[in-house]
């Protein structure tokens, strides 16, 4: 039910979200055109030839705002994350917005008229406007569960952990609108209470329970070792017509997200769900890192042609250090990177991993390494397909066969391109730091990634990426 509920919910948000938009925009031509507050005159364009400009713009602001997760179930998205990525999705609108009228200006005049200082005043307001929508919603859908309408009565069958978190997150959440009734359960005294919801019978007393009472849903929340009841009791909650919803008791089996499938009627449970297994995902994504790459590429020409000359000047040896990494599927490649150490054996080469004051790197290297200017030849790396320009960093391949015996799930991240950059690295945990950390932070990528996540990784690397504290 609260699947179809989010669809509704959803296309509210995508119509609040169209109509923001055009007041917002309303609003900022007003502001600039006739509100007298700024002392400007009227534009060199009419307000019908600014109004056609939404026919690009609102769609172009839905779509941004999908990428960015503005469209995800309130559960899973608190209002601070949702208000940074309202920020976030403004933003990249507005760059695409004055990255397009710098380009058309060179093919219609009238593309030079449109004033930009507008459409800054734009992107401010439909921030403001968004937040204060989607609080004012989030404040009524609470508003109305807690005065008790449109609940749903829930009886739980089995006391599990699955139990416990299901009834956590239905009181952290009150605006789901579901109302436990109790549990049944056939290992637990009648009477036991957790959390306000007590336990009211044996999972026999279903057979009387689901005649009489008004419920709406029944959730089956038995443990493992009781999945030898399920048949029976999914039986009698199918004849007496009620909704009835599995809740499987496996955190400590699948730790993650998994997903189900249908194969020719045979209801199939992947243990992980990562996005970029889909082909559109992965299409998308490396279109991004071609484009991005070929950019960044030129864009970064001189600071890389400035660090080959002071490289090849302070030491002798080759410009590029080429190192063998593991990435996709497990697939060796060799990893760019400006040459930071004196030139060594491939004994010395494989002492490990540097120490603070490590003799072997030169003074330009240990600039290089701090503000991760050593890292842009990777951009040919992505380029080829080696690489993303975000994704999990990749490993030496001895480090790979020493973590995948000591850290759960540590494989995982070869499911996906590693990258220039990641989740892992602009929360803090690059070079000399947890490694376990960094895993749980690639997983989470791994498992959550969208355009928008990837975007926005891309901006915090800008403003905290590049120096790194943890190199040596």
């Amino acid at each position: 039910m609260i699947k179809d509920n989010q669809q509704y919910f959803n296309r509210l948000h995508v119509i609040i979200d169209a109509a923001v938009i055009i007041v917002s925009y309303i609003l900022a031509w007003w502001l600039k055109f006739l509100s007298g507050i700024l002392d400007s005159e009227g534009g060199a364009l009419s307000f019908h030839l600014y109004m056609r400009a939404l026919f690009i713009l609102v769609p172009l602001l839905l779509v941004i705002y999908y990428a960015f997760n503005l469209y995800t179930p309130k559960r899973v998205q608190g209002r601070r994350l949702e208000l940074s990525n309202i920020v976030a999705a403004n933003t990249v609108g507005a760059l695409i917005t004055f990255a397009g009228l710098f380009f058309l200006q060179s093919y219609e005049e009238q593309f030079q008229n449109f004033s930009r200082e507008m459409f800054f005043y734009f992107f401010v307001i439909n921030v403001v406007l968004e937040e204060c929508f989607r609080l004012l919603l989030r404040r009524i859908l609470r508003s109305i569960r807690r005065n008790g309408y449109n609940l749903k009565h829930v009886l739980l069958v089995g006391y599990s952990r699955a139990a416990e978190q299901f009834i956590d997150r239905i009181q952290q959440n009150p605006q789901w609108g579901y109302n436990v009734r109790g549990i049944l359960d056939d290992n637990i005294a009648r009477g036991t209470t957790y959390k306000g919801v007590k336990v009211i019978g044996s999972v026999g007393n279903l057979l009387y329970i689901l005649p009489e009472s008004k419920l709406d849903e029944i959730a089956i929340t038995l443990g493992l070792e009781e999945y030898y009841k399920l048949e029976k009791i999914v039986a009698e909650c199918e004849k007496s017509g009620v909704h009835t919803k599995f809740i499987p008791d496996y955190g400590n089996i699948i730790p993650t997200k998994p997903y189900t499938e249908d194969l020719l009627g045979l209801p199939v449970i992947n243990i992980r769900y990562v996005p970029l297994s889909n082909t559109f995902n992965a299409l998308v994504k490396r279109c991004v890192d071609i484009v991005g790459s070929i950019f960044c590429i030129i864009l970064f020409s001189p600071i890389m042609l400035a660090t080959a000359i002071a490289v090849k000047a302070t030491s002798k040896g080759s410009l590029i250090f080429k190192q063998e990494r593991v990435g996709l599927h497990n697939t060796p490649f060799h990893m760019y990177k400006f040459r930071t150490m004196y030139v060594q054996t491939e004994e010395e080469e494989r002492k490990g991993w540097t120490q603070k004051n490590d003799p072997r790197i030169t003074k330009v290297g240990r600039f290089l390494r701090k503000t991760s200017l050593d890292e842009f030849p990777q951009l040919f790396n992505v380029l080829k397909g080696d690489m993303s320009l975000v994704g999990p960093r990749p490993e030496r391949p001895q480090y790979v066969e020493k973590f995948r015996e000591e850290i759960p799930r540590y494989m995982i991240k070869h499911q996906v391109r590693p990258g220039m950059t990641g989740w892992a690295q602009v929360n803090g945990y690059r070079g000399d730091t947890s490694i376990r950390k960094r895993i749980e932070h690639d997983l989470y990528y791994i498992e959550n990634w969208t355009l928008g996540l990837d975007i926005k990784i891309l901006f915090l690397t800008i403003f905290k990426g590049f120096i790194n504290k943890n190199a040596y």
